[in-house]
């Protein structure tokens, strides 16, 4: 009977970690798109749900250290419950970088805008969005090898960073109207590939769930710890 509780309440926390999941590949979209558009009520809808995806990180954190002190599991299952914690708190970090890319829609104020860097802008949330959803089949899936190939996906990642900074930077010299765009433009593109670095750590994650061993997946993997 404890047996099969236990595995009831494993079932729930990847359940909730994967609804937490697409709360967050949601917000990564939506805080985007509000950018592009310049929609300031759709940034400020990701805005206010970021609390709903904290509570959701602090329960799962609870949850987790709870069945640790009452179940006291070992190999595998206490894999499971580790690699839940560390990758729900990635998860939570990812959505603050939504809520600072929607902020950064807030205080636009009508200036002038790049719409090549944009393009570009769109494209590298596109394959970040990507890297997320496929992150999260990976896990459920517990599919080492898939999280392994959508950790080299984040070269493209800084692919577009690098170009997103390029033409950003050498837009400002021509004209000095864009330098405040340009600037809202470098700090987008910097917190979607901090994302990405968030992708690459929940892929290690996946493959220590299989192996029981971490392995750095990325070399140029630098998040912060905001």
């Amino acid at each position: 009977m404890l047996r099969s509780q236990f595995e009831e309440q494993l079932t729930n926390l990847h359940n909730q970690f994967y609804t937490m999941g697409n709360a967050v590949s949601e917000a990564i979209n939506k805080s985007v798109t509000a950018f592009i558009t310049h929609d300031r009520k759709l940034a400020q809808e990701v805005i206010d749900e970021d609390t709903n995806i904290n509570e959701m990180e602090i329960h799962l954190e609870k949850k987790s250290f709870e069945m640790i002190a009452l179940q006291q599991p070992v190999t595998t299952d206490l894999r499971t419950i580790i690699t839940i914690m560390k990758a729900s708190s990635d998860l939570e970090r990812m959505g603050d970088h939504a809520v600072s890319i929607a902020k950064a829609t807030i205080h636009v104020k009508g200036e002038t805008r790049i719409p090549e860097v944009e393009q570009e802008i769109s494209e590298m949330s596109e394959q970040v969005k990507k890297m997320v959803d496929a992150v999260l089949t990976a896990y459920i899936n517990q599919d080492a090898d898939k999280a392994r190939e959508i950790a080299t996906w984040d070269d493209k990642v800084n692919k577009h960073f690098d170009n997103i900074y390029r033409d950003a930077i050498k837009r400002m010299k021509q004209n000095p109207d864009t330098i405040v765009s340009g600037n809202d433009y470098l700090h987008v593109a910097s917190f979607l590939e901090r994302i990405g670095d968030y992708v690459t750590n929940i892929s290690e994650w996946i493959v220590y769930l299989s192996t029981g061993k971490i392995t750095e997946l990325s070399t140029s993997n630098d998040t912060d710890e905001a």
